[in-house]
């Protein structure tokens, strides 16, 4: 997790570093409903390589956003999901999804 230090002053730039880029943003959207397999995400997310889904996945866990639990079986069954950080974002997606609507709806007319 990072420390506060390592944080930027602005609370704004503070959220872009922790979760400003496309395909973290798009995992949070898909966790907000239910753990999701690596398989399940990587294949959901059309565009993502498997690198890019590791390493987001990677840095949300070490940031403490999300939580990876391990199934002891074989195979191995990994899940991801919200950590209780992770689910304080979600009015902050909901409002990136009411926005989103508001602007598909103005720019139609």
């Amino acid at each position: 997790m990072k420390t506060k230090k390592g944080l930027p002053e602005c609370p704004v730039a503070t959220t872009v570093a922790l979760v400003g880029t496309k395909w973290k943003l798009l995992i949070l959207r898909n966790l907000q409903n239910r753990p999701w397999r690596f398989n399940e995400l990587q294949k959901n997310l059309e565009g993502i390589s498997q690198k890019v889904l590791t390493e987001s996945l990677r840095q949300m866990e070490a940031d403490g956003i999300i939580t990876r639990t391990v199934f002891p079986e074989v195979p191995p069954h990994v899940e991801y999901a919200l950590s209780e950080i992770g689910e304080s974002m979600r009015p902050v997606l909901d409002s990136m999804s009411e926005w989103g609507n508001k602007y598909k709806k103005i720019i139609k007319e």
